[in-house]
């Protein structure tokens, strides 16, 4: 099965950047989004031979996911646990399978400052023990805004207080691959330098000053049916590029 998981920064912007393109040429069993930027009934992101599910934020213009995925799901889960957290930012979709569970999520950005930092620790802490209540493997999914090592962005020293790459959201993220979880890029890839999303300022993609943000994660159950994990910087359209999952499931 194949995976793709993307921060459009807008799909409606994205869409005039290639998206639908990118869409068809990769095939995907399942393709998530991330920040959507767009409520429902503002466009139509209906494609034939998937199954479509959004969650979009109160907010217009701001946050939001979406999964196309090939295979109708046996349920359907917004926010985060049973009373749905989050819920209003439309940060994380849900979908249960026979053998796993697929979740995609738009982390919280920190903001400059780290004036949300409380705000981003409580949700990791309910993000994680919400994906480990659940009762079968996980394929975690999605901009996860945080660059766990310094091998995940191009200048570590200069930003460590800066969200994203703060030592709390580090350790954070430590604390999910520690509870059972694996880091499916750098698992297969413990050396590769390559990165997910790019300022829009300072030339920096051109520059390649990147920070590797988005993320596959799975089960350590599942990490031996990992095919391969891939990072298309090759493809525009979005601040992000897709990333990619490859597994035998």
């Amino acid at each position: 099965m194949k995976f793709i998981s993307w921060n459009v920064n807008g799909i409606r912007a994205c869409k005039q950047k290639g998206f639908d393109l990118f869409f068809k040429e990769i095939d995907a069993d399942f393709f998530s989004i991330q920040e959507t930027k767009c409520q429902d009934g503002q466009i139509d992101l209906n494609v034939e031979g998937y199954y479509t599910y959004m969650n979009s934020a109160i907010k217009k213009g701001y946050s939001g996911t979406a999964i196309f995925a090939k295979e109708k799901p046996l349920n359907v889960f917004y926010g985060i646990g049973s009373e749905g957290k989050y819920n209003d930012e439309g940060r994380v979709i849900t979908l249960e399978y026979d053998k796993f569970y697929l979740v995609n999520a738009y982390v919280p950005n920190a903001q400059e400052e780290l004036k949300r930092l409380d705000f981003r620790m409580q949700y990791e802490d309910d993000l994680r023990e919400y994906l480990l209540s659940l009762n079968k493997p996980v394929i975690y999914c999605g901009d996860l805004n945080v660059a766990h090592e310094r091998i995940d962005i191009k200048n570590p020293d200069s930003n460590t207080k800066n969200p994203g790459f703060s030592i709390e959201e580090r350790t954070k993220f430590t604390e999910l691959l520690d509870a059972g979880f694996k880091d499916t890029f750098r698992t297969l890839y413990p050396d590769t330098v390559k990165y997910s999303w790019w300022s829009y300022r300072f030339n920096a993609r051109a520059n390649n000053a990147g920070w590797r943000i988005d993320y596959f994660v799975v089960s350590n159950s599942l990490m031996d049916k990992v095919i391969d994990a891939k990072i298309h910087n090759e493809i525009f359209g979005s601040d992000h590029c897709p990333v990619e999952l490859e597994i035998n499931i």
